[in-house]
């Protein structure tokens, strides 16, 4: 990611999560926050009712990838949390990727 930077620390999300918008679809959950620099930070978070840490991962690496890829349509200067949802677990990389373009446009910050 070279605009972007890893979310990491658990009260980053807390802060996304209790002041920050949230959009979703059938796939996935967007969370943002203005975080007052020039990068966006990404978080991804993939809950144990997807499935076993093989799935978990496989999905992880599907958004973080699919944001790499398109990070350039995004506008800089957000927390971005993506909560992906037990439905996703099993979608290929153009569905996920299609999923996390239509919640940026929802939240105004892909273009």
């Amino acid at each position: 990611m070279i605009f972007s930077e890893s979310l990491k620390k658990n009260r980053d999300f807390q802060t996304v999560y209790k002041y920050g918008k949230s959009a979703a679809n059938r796939y996935l959950i967007m969370y943002i926050y203005p975080n007052q620099t020039e990068r966006n930070r990404l978080g991804i978070s993939v809950s144990k009712k997807v499935g076993n840490s093989v799935v978990r991962h496989r999905l992880a690496r599907l958004i973080r990838e699919s944001y790499r890829l398109s990070e350039t349509r995004f506008h800089s200067g957000y927390d971005i949390v993506v909560i992906a949802r037990p439905v996703a677990k099993d979608k290929n990389y153009f569905e996920v990727e299609s999923a996390l373009l239509h919640l940026g446009k929802v939240h105004k910050i892909a273009g």
